[in-house]
């Protein structure tokens, strides 16, 4: 017994994010760029399970993707020159809006397509065939190969070949992190202790991607009110402490 597994397949990382945008009935002008970002990465490790090479677009916007979930968990806000805050978003719903307009024009000209075609009668397809072959100097016709031109052919897929591995390789890495996670060990940390110091976070894992995780996971849970920052002399550490009235919040994040 044999089974298949289908991937949706999609014309490119904007057709993806497009997908998610119609499927959950989102607003495109106000992205829940967390959801999104989530989602986008998921279909990418889908592919990496099955084999499938990701091609390099969709790698480039699931970094685009992060650095803008990144940028929206900072509490400082960039300004234009009017002083207005600057959506992290923002360019990212200008080239979606752009995708979508000229992507629903597909099946017009695709109609007019077909209906073009549908005006003339094929018949010279042997002329054309022999018009093709010219073209890319090759002949159709098995009776006119020689050891000459077959030598030739498999110079030039051998010549392919050495193109297609000499290309560049994207390899993406999967961190033994995610920010919830962080955030809930975190969290662990600041109720066993009543409050904990940025150092003895950083020494419980002291990697450098550990490191900005759960940095990461701090300025999400200060965004969220769930923590409070005191700064102390130096300004050289930082101690965690569970923001006020957030203690019954906190313990059931915990035991959820």
């Amino acid at each position: 017994m044999s089974f298949e597994i289908k991937l949706p397949l999609f014309e490119g990382p904007f057709d993806l994010l497009l997908f998610f945008i119609e499927r959950d009935e989102l607003d495109i002008h106000d992205i829940p760029i967390f959801q999104i970002a989530n989602e986008f990465v998921g279909y990418i490790r889908q592919l990496e399970q099955l084999n499938i090479e990701v091609a390099s677009d969709f790698i480039l916007t699931a970094a685009t993707l992060m650095r803008i979930k990144a940028k929206m968990l900072l509490p400082r806000t960039e300004k234009d020159e009017e002083g207005n805050e600057i959506d992290p978003r923002q360019e990212l719903v200008q080239h979606l809006l752009e995708y979508k307009k000229y992507k629903s024009a597909v099946p017009a000209l695709s109609e007019m397509e077909d209906l073009r075609l549908a005006q003339e009668n094929r018949g010279n397809i042997h002329d054309e065939l022999q018009v093709i072959a010219n073209a890319n100097n090759f002949e159709y016709e098995l009776q006119d190969l020689n050891l000459y031109r077959i030598m030739r052919v498999f110079e030039k897929v051998m010549h392919r070949y050495e193109e297609e591995q000499n290309r560049p390789k994207h390899t993406v890495i999967q961190y033994p992190y995610t920010i919830e996670e962080q955030r809930h060990v975190i969290m662990q940390m600041v109720t066993t202790r009543q409050r904990t110091t940025f150092s003895e976070v950083i020494k419980a894992f002291p990697d450098k991607i550990g490191m900005i995780f759960n940095f990461l996971a701090i300025l999400d849970m200060l965004q969220l009110n769930l923590i409070g920052i005191e700064v102390g002399e130096g300004f050289n550490d930082f101690t965690i402490t569970i923001a006020e009235g957030q203690a019954n919040q906190v313990t059931q994040l915990l035991v959820e």
